[in-house]
Order: C-alpha cells, then structure tokens, then sequence
C-alpha cells in the first residue's frame, strides 16, 4: 500500500445509512479515515466512485451544491445502497 503523506484535510467517512445487504459488511455507524492515498477497508467499488469526490474535498475544493465541510455520498450500488458522511478536519 502507499505511504499517506497526510496532505490536505483530514477526512473521516461515517456510514450514515444501509439500506437493502452491503456485500463489503458495511454497517450503520461504521468509520474510515480515509485519503487519496488509503481507503482504509473502504469497499474497493465505493472507493473508486468516490475517488474524484474525495480528492476535490480532501484538498478544499467545493461544489456548488455543497455546504462548509460535511457532504453525503452514496455507493454506486443503488439497490443496496449505502451512505456515507464525510467530514473534513484541517490536519495538525
């Protein structure tokens, strides 16, 4: 695995919500610290739709249709799906 060099905000992923069987065992109240550089048990397919989200949050970036620094995404299986919150921290 790659070495995390702990740039940018830190991000802390929380499963909020699992509707229908997650197959990677996610459950409701389950968190990551993840980064661009690890998932950290991260399910590999919501790790990989999540990747272009993740890397504009980690390094400050904002959508228009996002607000300060929790947003909420969805793994792209929507007929078991599962949300996560993430929350970004300056690092230090």
């Amino acid at each position: 695995m790659a070495l995390d060099p702990g740039i940018g905000y830190k991000i802390t992923a929380t499963v909020l919500e699992s509707k229908g069987h997650c197959d990677a065992g996610h459950q409701v109240g389950d968190s990551f610290q993840i980064s661009c550089h690890n998932p950290d048990g991260l399910c590999g397919f919501f790790y990989h739709d999540l990747f272009p989200t993740l890397q504009t949050f980690q390094f400050g970036g904002n959508l228009p249709w996002w607000n300060g620094d929790t947003i909420l995404v969805g793994c792209p299986d929507a007929k078991n799906l599962v949300t996560l919150k993430l929350e970004r921290n300056k690092r230090g």
